[in-house]
């Protein structure tokens, strides 16, 4: 599945934990080059999506972090990169830590992705993690 032996590892920061609901904010995109594990940014972008409002200025993501509400009202639209993000999905097969909280995200905003396995359930048994809550697994 891996032609060149690089893939991307994705992260993206929201407004909230529900794809449908809440917005993507931000999206980083990085090259890992898997024989010499050099990485390099191929993507780092700020966002806004259609639906971005005074609903999100609480959100605990501007609470917690660096990103602040109006740099996000300020930031282009998704549909000004999706052009450009669709290249780099095309090129690439894709993980991200958490893969599927990302890629949910993604996916609903009509994106394909060549999706590799994710690095924290990959994790889990080697490390043997304990379940997050009490009965339960990591997935």
């Amino acid at each position: 599945m891996v032609e060149n032996n690089s893939i991307i590892v994705v992260d993206i920061e929201t407004t909230g934990l529900y794809y449908e609901e809440d917005s993507i904010v931000e999206i980083g995109i990085c090259e890992l080059d898997l024989d010499s594990g050099e990485c390099s940014e191929l993507f780092n972008q700020l966002i806004r999506e259609r639906d971005f409002s005074s609903k999100y200025q609480n959100a605990w993501i501007f609470k917690n972090s660096d990103l602040i509400y109006e740099d996000i009202l300020n930031a282009k639209p998704l549909k000004v990169y999706k052009k450009e993000l669709r290249k780099i999905f095309k090129d690439y097969p894709a993980t991200a830590y958490k893969k599927r909280f990302d890629f949910d995200f993604l996916t609903n905003r009509g994106f394909k992705i060549k999706e590799l396995p994710c690095p924290m359930i990959i994790a889990t048994n080697i490390l043997k993690l304990p379940p997050r809550k009490g009965g339960t697994v990591y997935k």
